[in-house]
């Protein structure tokens, strides 16, 4: 009898341990840091979602990445076709290694791009290996001087 008292005991006292080990395992290992968060804020002067030939592409985005932001890619190509006319990879300065980052660029487009439709993608890639990306339709038009001289009397007064 007292056998089966000892060694109900010893079960009782390994359970108890057993559990301690269990219950004080580091649950920091299975929590993920979140995907970055992307917002297209502005494309194209006044957030136009247009550009020119030969002018440049105002873009601003607003960026949080928990997990630091590593790189940004952006790519503008002709809808239904692989035609791009702006490639760019943004892996140093001052939007690199931060948490939160408002992107502002200007984006040239070439001179000879064609008239028409085109699709934006903005990727967020974090030092985790996470991407977001925010995708946007832009139109490339042809060219309006007054547009532009509005354009940069805007700029004169900032």
């Amino acid at each position: 009898m007292e056998t089966k008292k000892y060694i109900t005991f010893l079960m009782a006292i390994f359970s108890i341990i057993s559990l301690g080990f269990i219950s004080c395992n580091d649950d920091d290992d299975d929590e993920q840091t979140a995907k970055p968060v992307v917002t297209l804020t502005e494309v194209g002067h006044s957030n136009s979602k247009h550009t020119h030939p030969g002018h440049d592409l105002h873009l601003e985005a607003s960026i949080l990445a928990d997990g630091t932001i590593k790189r940004i890619d952006v790519e503008i190509h002709q809808k239904g076709g692989a035609n791009k006319i702006v490639e760019t990879a943004y892996t140093e300065g001052k939007y690199i290694g931060v948490k939160n980052a408002e992107f502002h660029e200007h984006l040239d487009i070439p001179a000879d791009a064609a008239l028409g439709e085109y699709h934006l993608h903005f990727t967020v890639t974090d030092n985790e290996g996470q991407q977001t990306t925010a995708e946007c339709s832009i139109e490339v038009i042809e060219d309006d001087d007054e547009e532009e001289e509005e354009h940069e009397h805007n700029h004169q007064h900032e």
